[in-house]
């Protein structure tokens, strides 16, 4: 018998059975923004910036769209920026207090329910609409629950490929 056992994250953060699977999107731009915010919140209490260049060569993210993420990460006053020779970013507060679900609004845009694209919705869209709203708060719920902090901490005990210079 092939039975697979639950790691310890699938069983905190969810199942990965395929029968029980939400399909969600999630934009390469987003991930981008994660994992450099969940580098970000590793480094943390050494009180120093982190480069980009570290963060794009361990991750394989592209540097350019990287430096867009920053920029747009900094303009929600998430992340700070420092100039010069020993410059890079850090986060602007402490990663307990940064959910990913924040992370994820200010790269995918602000909190918009599930609406329908028909011109005259029914009775079947106004079902489907309460299903889909019920996802979607449901999935901001959780997703605003896990801070940059717990994240970085579940990185760590799992021995996370994360390493510093």
């Amino acid at each position: 018998m092939n039975q697979r056992r639950n790691s310890s994250h699938e069983q905190k953060w969810g199942t990965t059975s395929r029968l029980n699977e939400v399909i969600v999107n999630i934009s390469a731009k987003t991930e981008y923004a994660c994992i450099a915010m969940i580098e970000l919140a590793m480094d943390y209490s050494r009180g120093e910036p982190v480069r980009l260049k570290s963060i794009t060569e361990r991750n394989g993210i592209p540097s350019r769209f990287l430096v867009q993420i920053m920029l747009q990460l900094k303009t929600a006053g998430l992340v700070n920026s420092i100039r010069g020779a020993a410059g890079g970013y850090q986060l602007s507060r402490a990663p307990s207090s940064i959910s990913l679900g924040e992370v994820m609004r200010v790269i995918d845009g602000g909190d918009t329910d599930p609406t329908s694209k028909l011109a005259e919705p029914n009775a079947t869209t106004a079902a489907l609409l309460q299903i889909w709203n019920g996802v979607y708060a449901s999935q901001n719920e959780k997703l605003n629950s896990i801070s940059l902090a717990e994240l970085a901490r579940e990185i760590r005990d799992a021995g996370g490929d994360m390493y510093y210079i």
